[in-house]
Order: C-alpha cells, then sequence, then structure tokens
C-alpha cells in the first residue's frame, strides 16, 4: 500500500514539482492551499496522511499555525511535518522546535532532498 503524503502549498508551480516527485516515486498525494483547507481535510478523512508537507508562508491561516494545531491534535500529533520555506533566516531552527515539526526544507529544493527527507520521515530508505 503506497504512502499517502498531504502537500500544503499556495504557490501552483511549486505545488506541481512536489505532486510530480512524489508521485513519480510511487506515494499517493492529497493537497491543500491553505492552512484551513488542510486543517479542513484532516478533520474529514477518515484515513490519515503517513506525511504532511507543510509551506510556512500562506493566505488564511499560515503553517506556523496549522503545526501547532496538528501537534496539539492526538489524532494527528504523530504525523511527522516538513516544512517548507524560503526564508532562511536565523530563527529559522527555533521556530521548527517551536511548532515542534521533524525537519524543514528551503526553496528551492533540489528533487532529490526532497525526495531524501521524505523518505526518512515515513522510516524508508
Amino acid at each position: 500500500m503506497p504512502k499517502t503524503i498531504l502537500v500544503v502549498e499556495d504557490e501552483a508551480d511549486i505545488l506541481k514539482i512536489i505532486i510530480f516527485r512524489l508521485k513519480k516515486a510511487g506515494y499517493q498525494i492529497m493537497t491543500a492551499i491553505n492552512g484551513r483547507e488542510a486543517l479542513d481535510l484532516l478533520k474529514k478523512k477518515d484515513s490519515k496522511p503517513d506525511l504532511i508537507i507543510l509551506d510556512l508562508v500562506m493566505p488564511v491561516i499560515d503553517g506556523y499555525e496549522v503545526c501547532k494545531h496538528l501537534k496539539a491534535d492526538a489524532a494527528l500529533e504523530t504525523i511527522p511535518v516538513l516544512l517548507l520555506t524560503a526564508s532562511a533566516t536565523t530563527n529559522l531552527i527555533e521556530k521548527v522546535k517551536i511548532t515542534k515539526a521533524n525537519d524543514y526544507l528551503l526553496k528551492p529544493f533540489e528533487p532529490a532532498v526532497l525526495l531524501s527527507k521524505t523518505k526518512a520521515l515515513l522510516g524508508e530508505k
């Protein structure tokens, strides 16, 4: 059974690249274009994703808030979260710790790094 990944990204071009790369690697993909849509999707779905790739800067609800909601929900807190950001600020690591995300990926990213971090968070080789 292929693993399912929820990709939450508001930039259409980046979303397409991520979907293409992950589908090519054999994963099933769910998508949301903002934090509210992601949280609503996670409440409705019977099957939870195995991993969430979450953009930090989005309209409606940003990635920080989404991650805080996920980690505060007993039904969702164990799902690994990979944060996506174009902002390589010095406090990024601190923000990752505060939100309890599992890892982060800077945009623009190499597809090989995306796959490597995805596999690591899913416990695959």
